[in-house]
C-alpha cells in the first residue's frame, strides 16, 4: 500500500548517520542522496540494496517538528540479533532510548521488538514477529 514515507529533519548529517547505523542491522541502507551542504531540501533516502527508497529523510531548518502522539514508525528486521544491533546503534548514534529488545506478548507470542527515539523526536521501532 505505502510506496514510501519521508520524516522532516533538522540536520541531514546527523539524521543520515543516524539512520545509516541503526538500519543496517534490518538490511537498509542509503538508496539515493542529494546533499549540498548548508541548504534545506538536502534529503537521502533508504530501502534495500539496489531498490528504490522506503524512507526518505528531508532537512527542513525551520518548522521541523514529528509528529504527535500515536505515530511511530516500524521497521521489519530479520531475526531478534538484528533488532538488538539496532538498538544499540541507534542509541550509540544519538538515539533515545524508548523500550529495549524483547518479547512484547501483549501485541502477539512471537512479537519481538525494540523502539528508539531518533535525534529529531521520531519515534521508531524494529519488529521481529515470527516463532523461533
Amino acid at each position: 500500500m505505502l510506496h514510501h514515507i519521508s520524516l522532516g529533519v533538522s540536520d541531514i548529517e546527523r539524521s543520515a548517520a543516524f539512520y545509516d547505523a541503526a538500519l543496517a542491522p534490518l538490511g537498509y541502507v542509503r538508496v539515493w542522496e542529494d546533499l549540498s551542504p548548508g541548504a534545506d531540501d538536502q534529503a537521502v533516502g533508504y530501502g534495500v540494496a539496489g531498490g528504490g527508497d522506503k524512507l526518505a529523510l528531508k532537512q527542513l531548518s525551520i518548522g521541523q517538528r514529528p509528529p504527535g502522539p500515536g505515530f511511530h514508525l516500524a521497521f521489519a528486521a530479520p531475526d531478534r540479533q538484528a533488532i538488538a544491533a539496532f538498538h544499540a546503534a541507534a542509541l550509540a548514534h544519538g538515539g533515545t532510548d524508548n523500550g529495549g529488545p524483547g518479547l512484547r506478548e501483549h501485541y502477539g507470542p512471537s512479537y519481538f521488538a525494540a523502539f528508539v527515539i531518533d535525534p529529531d523526536g521520531h519515534p521508531i521501532e524494529a519488529v521481529f514477529n515470527r516463532a523461533v
